[in-house]
């Protein structure tokens, strides 16, 4: 299993309401990246459900434990493949793995686009891209380091943009194996907001390359 989930380990997710200002259609840059999950939610190390049927293989699925305002409630995610990867889904959401899309099952509006980066990808050339992408959303904030606390906090790029329509995000994370993705983060303002963001997270930290 990912060294990542080892047991008793928890990954705390601090939040930030989303506060767009409705009539200018556009946002300041918050000071730290807007998730819009429920307050002081934890997430434990995930616990498994069916053992692994082959040396080298994950389980099928395990259990995520979310310690929110109202109490521990525990969450069970399946593990689906890509072509090239595998990560963990919560039940709210579907996978495409032709088009490597997790998305909300209700409203596929919330969706992030994964890719696979190749060894030698350029990090520079990735962040001009990123930069150069969002700012055609909104005003672009870079919180790259500065994710202690957050399940995606040993991304190498995380530029974010917001404005009146909602929250972009382009993620350069590299998995505990050296495996490098890019995320595409689309949450568009609205009530399904919270519910897409807070999971959305935890399964991208679980993101893992199957070569």
């Amino acid at each position: 299993m990912n060294p990542r989930h080892s047991a008793f380990i928890k990954i705390s997710i601090y939040v930030i309401v989303l506060s767009l200002t409705a009539c200018s259609g556009a946002a300041e840059p918050p000071a730290s990246p807007e998730i819009s999950t429920p307050a002081n939610e934890e997430v434990t190390a995930p616990e498994t459900e069916n053992e692994q049927t082959s040396e080298g293989k994950r389980p099928h699925s395990e259990n995520f434990d979310l310690m929110t305002s109202e109490g521990n409630q525990s969450h069970t995610a399946t593990l689906h493949q890509d072509e090239g990867f595998s990560l963990y889904v919560f039940e709210k959401f579907a996978f495409d793995a032709a088009k490597g899309r997790l998305f909300l099952s209700s409203n596929p509006e919330y969706y992030v686009d994964i890719e696979s980066l190749p060894a030698n990808y350029d990090l520079t050339q990735l962040k001009i891209a990123g930069k150069k992408e969002l700012e055609e959303f909104g005003k672009v904030s870079d919180f790259s380091g500065e994710l202690v606390e957050h399940p995606l906090g040993s991304a190498e790029l995380y530029l974010q943009a917001s404005s009146g329509e909602g929250i972009k995000d382009y993620i350069v994370w590299q998995s505990e194996t050296g495996d490098a993705f890019l995320f595409r983060l689309h949450n568009p303002k609205g009530e399904e907001a919270s519910d897409f963001a807070g999971q959305v997270l935890v399964s991208l930290s679980t993101v893992q390359s199957d070569s």
